[in-house]
Formats: structure tokens, C-alpha cells, sequence
């Protein structure tokens, strides 16, 4: 499949929990259309991670807009506002903006503490009749990024032989890294001639610029917020908006790092509020691959173009694809290492290829970025994408051009003695050996100290 899907639009807190969700709702409703006479109400259980930190993340809601048919990258304020209206004083949902069926949230929205076999971000979506018989249900799993499966295609995986033979393919950075010398290309240019068996270059040349755009918008408005407080039970206040104004005077001879975390903050902070943002690979993660990319436009100037630009996110897609592809990018599966570390990895690569390293040593900034996030757990406070998430956006950025510049360093002649490949594997049998409580449940680590001194 194409690799584009790493980088999505969509809309905040969090890609597995509101934009995964959002998009399972739409496929139902895809799924009931044909039915829609018959149809009189819809209910929606929660399990597992997407249940207990589901309010925190606004599951109930992407659900509730979803099922009224409205895909995250079209939804407003003004359009959110109004279906949530609708669900919650009129008691009525828009089904796929087709027809409208009762709604009672206290009834028809259920969480359960209990994990779904296949995966721990589970979900059910049920529809009835008027004689509450049941029409249709499904079971979604969202598998991080935004990207979701139903049960039966969690059980019963396409086979290899079963998926179109591409020209081009590689499945490990290794088989990566042999495919770009054997057609002498870069990552960029080789992740370029891989999206082409997909999309036309224009296509993808646009879609990169597309999804750079959105990125300096959420740091635009990250930073001129005019909401001090961010929405949920932390009351957190925003700290872009004032580190934004001390930058004019910054004098400190460290000032690119406030300026990179300033970057990331801003951005985080919006994906916090429920904004408009890129899910990179995550929405959790959203701010490390954009607050890198700003920093090179700010030291770069006028040499960060348009083909840096485009190289940059395709370096990062093709890496983000090693991560989907032999490890998670969940943070419910992995832990938080599979979200900031993966993205930080990415970006990491992504920036030694834009400073002008080697295929070699861009696949090695990818292994350090990820080597210092191994075990980082995911422990959000009130299930909310704000403590510690939003700071350690802005680690995960720094990191990045730290493993880019420590690769790009490296003696010519030295070999890393850990590859990008065991670190993948690393980090996922990591993940799998992590304690439920620390993989986005809220049931430990920071989530729970902070509680029992409140």
C-alpha cells in the first residue's frame, strides 16, 4: 500500500482514539447504507484502551460526529458544535447525513474496562429498529495512526500472495537500503519511485506540500491562541502564545532550542485543543516532525525549498512504514515509544537526508532517535493528550536533530553495531512486554502519581 497514509489531516487529541474511531463510524456508515429505511438506533461500545482513556480523548464524540457521516479532515468548529447539539440536547443523530434516528448518550454509548482479543484499542458498532431487533454490528480495532481494521481482517490477514506484486518493495530498512544501491537513489528518491506504482508524481508532490501547509498551520495557531486554558479536567494552560512572544528578545546563545520548542509546543498544544493538525505518525506525536521542519526553514533559509520539503516527508513515510510494518505506532499496543520515539525516528532520518548524509547514516539517525525512546511509556493524566504528551513533543524533536547530527558525525570508516532493523524489533518487544498500565490506560506511571497528590 501506499505510504502517504503516515501522514493524515485530521483533527485532535489523538489519531487512535478520535481519528481512528471517527473513521470506524464512517465505515458503518458505509456498511448500513443500504438499510438506512429500517434503521432507528445506533449504539456504540467502548473497550479496552479506547474506553478508559475515551472521554479524555474524546472517543464518545469522534464517535458521535462520525456516525453523523463527517470525515476529519471536513470537520469544523461551527460543523462540531452542531452535530453535538443535535446528539446531546435534541437527542438526535444525522445518520450519514442521511436520516435522523434517536440518540440518549447515557444509554447508547457504553465503556467497558475489558480488552477485545485482537488488539487493545477495540470498538463495536450496533444498529436496530424500532422493536430494538438488531440489524447489523461490527467490531473495529483502531491500530494507531488513524488507520483501523475490522475483527475479520485482523483474523484473517492478507496473505502475501494475495496483495499485488509491486515492482517495488522493500519491507525492512536492510532491503531498503539494498534497493537504494542497487538503483544508485537516495531514500527520498526511492520512496518517491515506490509512491509512483501508486499515485502520479504530481499527485504525490502535491500531497506532501498539501500536508506541509496544514503542519505551519497548527504552529501558527499553537502560538497565536487566543484560548488560555486547554479543554478537559487538567485546566492546563497554553504556553505557546507567551513563549512565542519572548523569542523577539531572546538573546540566549541557546535560543534554537527554545525556538524548536517552541515549534513542537505550539503544535501539540493545538492537537491538545481538539485542532486541525497532521497525525505524524500519530496525532500524540503530531509536533516532532513539524517543529524539525521548521527548524531547518529558520537554519536553512532559503535552502529549505520545495524539494526539501517533499524529500523530507518522503524520507520520513518511508521510514514511519518500517515502523507500521514490523512494529506499532500505537501507543495502546507499544507504549509511547511507538508514538514519539517512531516519529522521532522519522524525523531524525528524515533531516540527516535533507543535511545531506548518506543512505547508511540516514538509516542510522533513524536507529538513534528510536534507541533513546525505548520503554517510554504512555501514561496520559485524565486520558488527556496534554501531561506529560505535549513536552515530550518537543524532547522528541531535539532528539531528532541530536541522532541526525550524531550520525552525520560518525568516523567513515565506523559501522553501527545496532541496526535500524533490530531497534524496530527492539522497541515492539519492548511494547509487548510493557504492563497494561502503561500503554495509554491512564492506570499507572504519571497518570496515576498525579491523581493521588490532587
Amino acid at each position: 500500500m501506499s505510504n502517504l497514509s503516515i501522514f493524515k489531516i485530521g483533527v485532535g487529541p489523538s489519531s487512535s482514539h478520535t481519528v481512528g474511531p471517527m473513521l470506524a463510524s464512517n465505515l458503518f456508515c458505509g456498511l448500513v447504507d443500504k438499510q438506512l429505511g429500517d434503521i432507528a438506533r445506533v449504539k456504540i461500545e467502548l473497550y479496552g484502551s479506547l474506553s478508559l482513556t475515551g472521554k479524555g480523548h474524546l472517543t464518545d464524540v469522534a464517535c458521535i460526529i462520525g456516525l453523523n457521516g463527517i470525515r476529519a479532515k471536513d470537520l469544523t468548529i461551527s460543523l462540531k458544535e452542531s452535530i453535538l447539539k443535535l446528539a446531546y440536547q435534541d437527542k438526535k443523530i444525522y445518520f450519514n447525513q442521511k436520516k435522523m434516528i434517536d440518540f440518549d448518550y447515557e444509554r447508547d454509548v457504553i465503556f467497558y474496562k475489558d480488552f477485545l482479543p485482537l488488539h487493545e484499542n477495540g470498538m463495536k458498532l450496533s444498529i436496530f429498529d424500532a422493536s430494538e431487533t438488531l440489524i447489523i454490528s461490527q467490531v473495529y480495532y483502531s491500530i494507531g495512526g488513524g488507520f483501523v481494521a475490522t475483527e475479520e481482517e485482523l483474523q484473517n490477514p492478507k496473505k502475501e500472495n494475495d496483495s499485488k506484486k509491486l515492482d517495488l518493495e522493500f519491507n525492512n530498512a536492510k532491503e531498503l537500503l539494498e534497493l537504494c544501491s542497487k538503483y544508485n537513489k537516495t531514500i527520498a528518491e526511492l520512496s518517491l519511485a515506490y509512491e509512483e506504482q501508486f499515485h502520479s508524481t504530481d499527485e504525490i508532490k502535491r500531497y506532501c506540500l498539501d500536508i506541509w501547509s496544514v503542519m505551519q498551520d497548527s504552529y501558527y495557531n499553537g502560538a497565536n491562541a487566543k484560548e488560555s486554558i486547554l479543554p478537559g479536567s487538567l485546566k492546563l494552560k497554553r504556553r505557546a502564545p507567551y513563549l512565542a512572544s519572548l523569542q523577539a528578545k531572546n538573546s540566549d546563545p541557546l535560543a534554537m532550542v527554545d525556538l524548536i520548542s517552541l515549534y513542537a509546543i505550539a503544535i501539540a498544544e493545538e492537537n491538545a485543543a481538539g485542532g486541525r493538525v497532521v497525525t505524524a505518525p500519530t496525532n500524540g506525536a503530531c509536533a516532532v516532525v513539524p517543529a524539525v521542519m521548521l527548524y531547518l526553514k529558520s537554519y536553512l533559509g532559503k535552502k529549505f525549498n520545495e524539494k526539501s520539503i517533499i524529500d523530507f516527508l518522503l524520507t520520513a513515510m518511508a521510514i514511519g512504514s518500517l515502523y507500521k510494518k514490523n512494529a506499532s505506532i500505537s501507543g495502546a499496543e507499544a507504549g509511547c515509544q511507538a508514538e514519539i520515539g517512531s516519529a522521532s525516528s522519522m524525523a531524525a532520518a528524515a533531516a540527516a537526508q535533507i543535511l545531506g548524509a548518506n543512505n547508511a547514516r540516514v538509516a542510522t539517525a533513524a536507529e538513534i532517535a528510536m534507541e533513546h525512546h525505548l520503554g517510554l511509556t504512555c501514561d496520559p493524566v485524565d486520558g488527556l493528550v496534554q501531561i506529560p504528551c505535549i513536552e515530550r513533543n518537543a524532547f522528541g524533536a531535539l532528539k531528532a536533530i541530536s541522532a541526525a547530527r550524531m550520525a552525520m558525525d560518525r568516523d567513515e570508516m565506523s559501522t553501527p553495531r545496532v541496526g535500524l532493523d533490530e531497534v524496530i524489533a527492539t522497541m515492539y518487544q519492548t511494547g509487548k512486554d510493557m504492563d497494561t498500565r502503561y500503554k495509554e490506560t491512564a492506570l499507572g506511571g504519571l497518570a496515576l502519581t498525579l491523581k493521588s497528590y490532587c
